[in-house]
């Protein structure tokens, strides 16, 4: 397969279904951090990739999509250990973006959102711990997935930090989305509609101009699915208070994950990622306790607001896709204000799915929909049914009406 778009790491690396199902004939692709037979898998490090063994097995995830009629067709870049929302690699280089070479993929699923973007393969698995099945997704024009936390199997998947990892999916439309939930969730669709959208004020703040527009007016028409639409603000102490509480959280996890083979190997990081692991390893691990507990009343509340017929409706991203090579400042601002809008669902651990539109510019942008823990397959089900409404009120969906 030829791969001029940069999106695999290894794409000579092909299993074939082992039964059939709804996935007969599709093809797939897994960020390098999935565990397979006799593969050595880089978690887009090579000194990860030189000290660690090939796996023993697959990952259940990996195996369940085999047995329903899916080929694999190779594994897909990553950002280093998964730490980095841009999808560049100081090693193994930048998967290129299908709607705009100059711009990055997003990340650390980058590979896998460039491969279904370029149309590689149907759909690609990666994972999201703050961000990184949405912002390539965003990024890329594609429908993404970060699940409920702990729904979706992530036995043998390179962890980072695991109260808030997550194995979640990307493809082209919100048919194949669905299809691959059916595997991977075990849950019933729920019954019930989905009522009422909130839109967080805040969040909403982020973002200008001519995205601003596209996104709103996608809302505007939204409405006749839902009794009512609320703007409000779901955080007191503000979203950059809650990012930065995400932000030591996992900090002190990623230290505890991966501190000891960091110090014992010393393994070369690039720009930015380094500089990460460097202030994660000055955190204090006994303030863990307390920050859960703050954790956990903002998922309560949250939860409280959404109940089961709620959904939470915000930017995906601060925008579309940032230019290629900005420098480490400019990156590391645009990465804190995106993740004043991952850590809602990173905190929460509620289900995300985010919706391709279509910029006048071509440029896509997301617009993303949370609901409350557990509600993934009735998300999903939902999706199919925005994404058919806005397409016949002529709003650019990336992907379904170009």
């Amino acid at each position: 397969m030829n791969d001029d778009w940069k999106a695999f790491k290894n794409n000579q690396l092909k299993m074939s279904p082992t039964g059939t199902g709804i996935l007969d004939g599709r093809t797939f692709a897994i960020k390098d951090v999935f565990s397979l037979k006799n593969y050595c898998t880089s978690a887009g490090n090579p000194d990860w990739l030189r000290t660690h063994p090939p796996g023993k097995q697959n990952a259940p995830v990996v195996d369940q999509l085999l047995e329903q009629g899916a080929y694999l067709k190779g594994t897909t870049h990553t950002d280093e250990l998964m730490y980095s929302l841009s999808g560049e690699n100081f090693h193994y280089g930048t998967p290129i973006n299908p709607r705009n070479g100059d711009r990055i993929p997003g990340g650390s699923s980058s590979g896998s959102a460039v491969a279904v973007a370029a149309g590689l393969v149907d759909f690609a698995l990666g994972t999201d711990t703050g961000g990184s099945i949405r912002i390539p997704s965003s990024y890329c024009g594609l429908f993404g997935i970060r699940p409920t936390h702990e729904l979706v199997n992530s036995k043998g998947v390179i962890p980072l930090a695991k109260s808030f990892d997550t194995v979640g999916w990307m493809a082209k439309d919100p048919a194949r989305l669905r299809e691959v939930g059916e595997i991977l969730i075990n849950q019933e669709e729920g019954h019930g509609n989905f009522e009422h959208l909130f839109l967080e004020k805040e969040a909403w703040s982020f973002v200008e101009g001519d995205t601003k527009e596209c996104l709103l007016h996608a809302v505007s028409i939204l409405q006749v699915l839902v009794k009512n639409t609320n703007s409000l603000y779901i955080s007191k102490e503000g979203l950059a208070k809650w990012a930065e509480l995400f932000r030591s959280i996992q900090g002190i996890e990623i230290w505890k994950e991966h501190g000891e083979w960091i110090e014992t190997v010393k393994p070369i990081f690039g720009p930015g990622v380094s500089e990460r692991f460097k202030w994660a390893s000055t955190l204090n691990a006994s303030e863990l306790g307390p920050l859960n507990n703050i954790r956990e009343k903002i998922k309560q509340s949250l939860s409280g607001l959404l109940q089961t017929n709620g959904l939470l409706v915000i930017p995906t991203a601060p925008g579309e896709a940032p230019l290629r090579q900005l420098s480490i400042e400019d990156m590391e601002q645009y990465r804190t204000r995106a993740m004043q809008l991952t850590c809602i669902a990173g905190l929460t651990g509620f289900p995300q799915v985010t919706i391709p539109l279509m910029k006048k510019n071509g440029m896509p942008i997301g617009l993303s929909f949370i609901a409350n823990h557990s509600q993934d397959m009735k998300l999903l089900k939902f999706i199919q049914r925005v994404s058919a409404i806005l397409i016949n009120r002529n709003v650019q969906i990336a992907n379904l009406n170009q």
